[in-house]
């Protein structure tokens, strides 16, 4: 179970989503100092849990992050108390929904790269049509265009026209890609319009200008 979490909800999607933020947020953005925080409760969890299986790999990996000290090895820690609180059946039900429809347009994607019209899922622009009130419910205050990492999406809440792209096994959701307007970010390698407007950073979005000017203001 264990090997099946890191592998499909840890490696395959959270990680995989949040690797923008981790790596092109500027360091005071509370997205990115969450997903920082959320990183630290994985690698204490799953590194305490699979010590006693895989104890030197785990020891290994808990030095790299706090230390080559004997006093701190990962043998002598307790399996962590997970608060109960953590647990929301709720919001899991909203995530499966967001990971439904995700799917679909992975899917469109693919089809989109075989056919060699884009490369990077970066270089599209999906149009999501959603015609189910409880998926529309379930997009709500979700990036819907970072968790398909696109550089943008667009949710209609209507049928899909017939050239809409379907998976056989779900409904209510039709997905027709185009290509992402704009340049591309040489950072984030977002394609966004807003490439360059920044003068002292002009291959980088506004975004990611930020950040740099951000982190070169650290800079000793």
């Amino acid at each position: 179970q264990l090997s099946q979490f890191m592998n499909t909800e840890l490696s395959a999607f959270y990680f995989d989503i949040r690797k923008d933020a981790l790596y092109c947020e500027p360091p005071s953005s509370a997205k990115r100092r969450a997903a920082l925080t959320c990183v630290e409760h994985i690698f204490r969890c799953t590194t305490v849990w699979l010590a006693p299986i895989l104890v030197f790999t785990a020891e290994e990996s808990w030095m790299s992050r706090y230390g080559d000290h004997p006093e701190k090895s990962v043998h002598l820690e307790l399996f962590p108390d997970i608060p109960s609180d953590w647990r929301d059946d709720n919001l899991a039900k909203k995530w499966n929904s967001v990971r439904y429809m995700r799917s679909v347009v992975t899917a469109a994607l693919e089809v989109e790269r075989a056919a060699k019209k884009i490369g990077s899922s970066l270089e599209s622009t999906p149009t999501v049509y959603v015609n189910d009130p409880y998926l529309q419910t379930s997009l709500e205050e979700v990036d819907f265009a970072e968790v398909c990492i696109t550089s943008a999406i667009h949710v209609l809440k209507e049928p899909a026209p017939q050239e809409a792209f379907r998976l056989p096994d779900t409904s209510g959701v039709g997905v027709v890609i185009k290509r992402a307007e704009g340049a591309k970010c040489a950072r984030s390698w977002r394609v966004t319009t807003d490439v360059g407007s920044d003068p002292a950073y002009p291959d980088l979005s506004a975004r990611d200008a930020a950040a740099m000017r951000e982190i070169d203001a650290m800079a000793p």
